[in-house]
């Protein structure tokens, strides 16, 4: 498994469905510049712990683009497979309702690029990756199929790395928005704890 972090996010451009309804020829990673990504892959259409990932993600969503996130789904699947799913009722197993783009990786360019195939190279693990406004992976994790993921872990990925951005402090294990930061010195890791004491004390 290739570890992206601190790298250039490999580039994809792929036909994909956008606002749960509309095909287009290219959906490409360029084009987002200026712009922090959230890529997720899921195994397959109409599956089973997949649908609840996309339905998380769509729930969040508003939470993401108030941070300057374009939420991006890919499969291997094709675009029509997606239109398909996108059209078929939560009550039946579907992701109506859904707006934000899933790619159509139909050659598995693209999971092969950020090194997400399972083992018999036929479907994408559930790989997440955020990456920068300047294109650079910042955030990296893979779970294998039966796992779904946490769209709160990947909120919280998102507000440190920005409040990181933003302040030039480190965020502790666990961190939440409002919490406290340490600058990169022994002596700030000291007073993390000693705070962090006296709050549990």
């Amino acid at each position: 498994m290739s570890v992206l972090i601190g790298k250039q996010a490999p580039e994809f451009d792929s036909k994909a469905v956008i606002n749960g309804n509309e095909i287009v020829d290219s959906y490409s990673l360029a084009a987002l510049k200026g712009k922090y990504v959230l890529l997720f892959f899921y195994p397959l259409n109409f599956t089973f712990v997949c649908p609840t990932e996309l339905h998380a993600f769509q729930e969040s969503l508003s939470e993401f683009e108030s941070r300057n996130v374009q939420v991006v789904a890919c499969s291997v699947d094709s675009w029509h497979t997606h239109l398909a799913w996108l059209r078929t009722p939560v009550t039946d197993g579907g992701i109506q309702g859904v707006t934000y783009p899933i790619l159509a990786d139909l050659t598995k360019k693209v999971a092969e690029a950020y090194d997400v195939l399972d083992a018999n190279n036929e479907m994408a693990y559930r790989g997440l990756f955020l990456i920068d406004k300047e294109g650079i992976v910042r955030h990296q994790v893979v779970n294998d199929k039966p796992l779904g993921r946490s769209t709160e872990e990947a909120l919280r990925m998102v507000d440190a790395l920005q409040y990181f951005e933003k302040n030039g402090e480190v965020c502790p294990a666990n961190w939440q928005k409002g919490k406290a930061t340490m600058k990169e010195s022994h002596e700030s890791v000291s007073n993390y704890f000693q705070n962090q004491n006296q709050i549990l004390a």
